[in-house]
């Protein structure tokens, strides 16, 4: 089994919903909050902005807390490529900002859109932490969300 995979991530909050990240494969829809992986010698907070540039098209280094939360997701099945990816997950604010220029340069990012936490029920969200996003408030403590897996 090869090394796990780090992916960094943020919980962004503007009006009271969050921001997601449409991703497809295999024909079929799932979200996942903006991120992505974490190059060697790469600090978790510059991949996170990095990652913000090139799935959300925010430029600055907008400001975060965290990290907040900590998820791994293991492939339940053993493969010859079994996936194991820890995600780190941050926060950030985009009150005040317009999201009339949310783009993605990430061939990955299918759309994007904003979810009141009550819609998150109805979403396949990678990885499964509807409740944890629901829940979440500035301040919280971090916390280790398991292993969670969603197909």
């Amino acid at each position: 089994m090869g090394e796990p995979r780090i992916r960094v991530s943020a919980l962004l909050r503007w009006q009271g919903s969050l921001l997601l990240c449409r991703h497809e494969k295999n024909n079929r829809e799932h979200w996942l909050l903006p991120g992505g992986g974490v190059d060697s010698g790469e600090s978790l907070v510059d991949a996170l902005h990095r990652e913000l540039a090139e799935e959300v098209g925010i430029e600055d280094e907008l400001p975060v807390e965290g990290p907040i939360a900590i998820v791994d997701s293991i492939a339940p099945v053993r493969s010859f490529a079994a996936k194991h990816v820890v995600h780190i997950i941050f926060a950030g604010d985009l009150t005040g900002r317009s999201l009339e220029k949310v783009t993605s340069h990430d061939a990955a990012v299918r759309g994007h859109r904003l979810f009141s936490p009550d819609e998150l029920d109805e979403v396949v969200l990678h990885p499964p932490i509807q409740r944890f996003l629901q829940r979440w408030t500035p301040g919280d403590p971090a916390v280790y969300l398991g292993a969670l897996w969603a197909p």
